[in-house]
């Protein structure tokens, strides 16, 4: 049996100069084997999916090589035990550096490994090669992000270094030209120190070009690159032969200069303007403390985060921020989880509750337990599902990926067009060249492949700000699209947690006796009606008996045996099954002020009658009456499901606003609902948070889970929503709307450019550096309206 290992990694590309190249890579990558991959121009790393039976991560690496980039290696730091000595080191040395793409260094001293590593190496494979070589290790820290981030840093100012040299050495250049434009005489400077200040921007400066190029022509493709230098080249090859042969002709060297040094300059404007998209990102990394006061033997010591373990005991102090998450075992405290949710009313914490790595202690001293370090706390799963949404690619995105790939060549085509035919009817060759060099540099690319990502890395991110995980940027994309919204009742429109209202014995039986029974017959459950009649019964400490013979029948109640009789609790229809009436005068008023009712019988051959009824409610949250109204005002059907009887979900409906719902629906008949909904042509969206809403969330053409609820409904759906409540769900779909907005503008924006701009040089009216100019300003344009996307707040429709 051929069984496949999928395996998923991540890596960062470094090289990449437009969205041709990234469309390159990725055409590379799906040839070969088992492999799926999608490469983000914006954040320079591919995503690849890939059958580990077929072929290796190092083939993946070579791949990418061969097309003419580079790999960025990682590097992670590991705190080494049970070293005794200098041997000791050189082992692990060793054995780390057998590894294939492994370079490491073990200081003695400190008992700490730095290991520099190429993707498709995992810690694991680091950590169980120490282990292999007889030794301990843990990870100190994950360096990867602050490297990657010197590293760009590093680059941008020696690619902001050679702008300023090239500035330099163009200013006369173009200097002069403007003098020629004013009716000076054209040569002002000799030809030789006009050659003299061209030659280094051109082939020093311009290097980078010239060497993208030959990477993209030798894998058999073509990007910016190839544009820059051909047209460069032309304009300075044609003005060093009119100056080597004395030639009557105009030279073009202030041409050449002065398109590499507006290059250079939206290049770099680029590469800040993309530096900001990940802003959200790098500002969440931010929020975790370096280090945390721990118990330990006795005492209370500072240790950095990372050394943190499952189980600690942590002190936090009023004003500081908790640094893992954790379970509080002594005090109380107003905890600020807006930074992590969005929400931005203090959240009550006491002993019990659970509390998350990089919220702020307002007031009060809590002494907690870790349950969630490294990358097991929710800032760490946030931070994962954001990258991966902004690695994600949008379905509109298609398009401008098709069109990137081809685009140089027909560029290329359109060039030697413009030539040709300039040259048969003009009967002039200089200015036929001229027209075919600004057709070269007019034409961008990466406008149309910077469109869509640029767009939805600074939505993810804002979202995850405002509490609102997108999955992929898929979802981002259908968002905007919802005609109906199917919202659970329980958890979603109240608060989740029911308590019991109302407890109503038949004769003879007393109320704590039916509440005994009732949640004798309920230990064990975790459904929120069961917790709400045990959580009644522990508040009036009645002991439990001992169940037998227990039954669940879904959708309608349980049945079991208490000290040897029969009991049954559910449904009020359920007493009706076991040929028993029960007292609708009751139920109905009760139902009627929208609440669950629970009934409790015997079905003892000797004792055969109902026991009583117990009422639960489960409070509206605040905000769902205005939630609903905000959606229905953006144009959204809002349906509610619920198990309920039609009377309590009639009162709840009318209470919130909806006018379309459904009754009584088991559990697993929520998704045929979604299913129906969609057979009527309706884009259907599906909010709750239980598992048994998993199903119809996955049915649904987007699914929102709401934070607090199960990880099933939140592994299951498109987007998780961190604050517990709809208005989230407002928030998201109006985020989606002016995500797909900024991205249709931009397409718009990049298309109509090319369209333009490209029909105005090939008729020769645009100067080759004019035209430079606005290649280099066209991506910058459209990072830059992306960017705008950082000024949308929450509870704006």
């Amino acid at each position: 049996m051929n069984t496949q290992v999928r395996k998923r990694i991540e890596l960062p590309i470094e090289g990449m100069t437009c969205a041709a190249c990234a469309s390159r890579i990725e055409k590379n990558l799906n040839k070969l084997p088992g492999v799926e991959a999608t490469v983000n121009f914006a954040n320079e790393k591919a995503h690849v999916e890939f059958d580990e039976s077929q072929i290796s991560s190092r083939a993946l690496i070579n791949t990418i090589k061969k097309s003419g980039f580079h790999i960025a290696p990682q590097s992670v730091q590991l705190q080494l035990h049970d070293m005794t000595c200098a041997a000791c080191a050189t082992h692990i040395e060793k054995a780390l550096n057998k590894l294939p793409g492994v370079s490491a260094t073990v200081n003695v001293a400190t008992e700490t490994a730095r290991v520099s590593f190429m993707p498709g190496i995992t810690t694991k494979q680091l950590i169980d090669a120490v282990i292999g070589a007889g030794y301990g290790a843990t990870e100190i820290s994950e360096s990867g992000r602050t490297e990657e981030k010197a590293r760009k840093q590093a680059a941008y100012e020696r690619e902001l270094r050679l702008f300023w040299i090239s500035a330099l050495l163009t200013l006369p250049l173009v200097l002069q030209m403007g003098a020629m434009f004013s009716g000076h005489d054209m040569d002002m400077l000799p030809r030789w120190l006009q050659w003299l200040l061209a030659t280094p921007v051109q082939f020093w400066i311009g290097r980078r070009f010239y060497v993208g190029a030959w990477h993209a022509l030798r894998s058999g493709s073509a990007n910016m690159d190839v544009l820059v230098a051909l047209g460069t080249s032309m304009a300075y090859g044609f003005s060093t032969v009119v100056m080597l042969f004395s030639l009557d002709q105009h030279i073009y060297f202030e041409a050449s200069a002065a398109i590499i040094t507006l290059v250079l300059l939206g290049k770099l404007m680029e590469a800040r303007a993309k530096g900001k998209t990940s802003e959200a990102i790098e500002s969440l990394i931010k929020l975790q403390p370096k280090t945390a006061r721990v118990e330990r033997h006795g005492e209370v010591i500072e240790l950095p985060v990372e050394q943190l373990q499952i189980d600690d005991i942590f002190l936090v102090r009023p004003g500081e921020s908790i640094p893992v998450d954790g379970v509080v075992i002594e005090g109380t405290s107003n905890i600020d989880e807006s930074l992590l949710t969005g929400e931005s009313l203090p959240v009550g914490k006491q002993s019990g509750e659970k509390i998350f790595a990089a919220t702020q202690n307002l007031q009060g001293f809590l002494k907690c337990r870790a349950v969630g370090i490294g990358a097991s706390t929710q800032l760490a799963n946030i931070i994962r599902l954001v990258e991966e949404a902004q690695g994600s690619k949008a379905p509109i995105q298609r398009m401008a990926d098709t069109l990137s790939g081809i685009f140089v060549p027909i560029v290329v085509a359109i060039s030697i067009l413009t030539f040709v035919v300039t040259w048969w009817f003009a009967n002039d060759f200089v200015t036929a060249l001229i027209h075919a060099v600004a057709v070269l540099v007019i034409a961008c690319p990466c406008a149309l492949g910077l469109a869509t990502p640029t767009a939805i890395m600074v939505a993810t991110g804002r979202g995850a700000q405002a509490g609102i995980l997108v999955k992929n940027a898929a979802a981002l994309e259908h968002a905007e699209k919802i005609q109906t919204l199917i919202v659970d009742k329980t958890g979603t429109l109240t608060e989740g947690k029911p308590h019991v209202t109302d407890v109503l014995p038949a004769s003879s039986v007393t109320a704590d006796y039916l509440l005994q029974i009732a949640a004798s017959l309920e230990q064990g459950s975790e459904h929120p009606l069961a917790r709400a009649i045990l959580d009644q019964a522990q508040s009036m400490s009645l002991p439990l008996m001992a169940l037998q013979h227990f039954s669940s029948i879904t959708g309608s109640g349980v049945t079991g045996q208490l000290d040897g009789r029969s009991y049954i609790l559910g449904s009020p229809q359920f007493l009706r099954q076991h040929k028993l009436d029960p007292d609708m005068k009751s139920v109905s008023t009760l139902q009627a002020e929208g609440k669950t009712v629970i009934a409790v019988a015997s079905i003892d051959s000797s004792d055969h009658r109902p026991l009583g009824y117990l009422a639960i409610a489960d409070r509206l949250r605040d905000n769902s009456a205005v939630a609903i109204s905000r959606l229905q005002s953006m144009g959204i059907e809002v349906v509610m499901l619920t198990g309920d009887n039609q009377a309590t979900a009639a009162t709840i409906a009318r209470k919130t606003g909806i006018v379309d719902f459904r009754a009584e629906v088991l559990p697993q008949d929520k998704a045929a609902e979604v299913i129906a909904f969609k057979k009527k042509g309706k884009f259907t969206a599906m909010v709750g948070d239980g598992i048994n809403d998993a199903p119809a969330l996955a049915a649904a053409d987007v699914s929102f889970a709401i934070g607090a609820g199960s990880d099933i409904a939140i592994e299951a759906a498109d987007m998780t929503l961190l604050r517990n409540d709809l208005m989230s769900v407002a928030d998201a779909i109006s985020l989606s709307r002016l995500t797909l907005r900024k991205i249709r503008q931009n397409l718009f924006f990049a298309f109509v450019y090319n369209a333009l701009g490209i029909p105005l040089a090939a008729a020769g009216m645009l100067n080759p550096v004019i035209a430079g100019a606005a290649m280099a300003m066209s991506s910058v344009s459209v990072v830059s309206n992306s960017l705008l996307l950082k000024r949308w707040q929450a509870n704006q429709s």
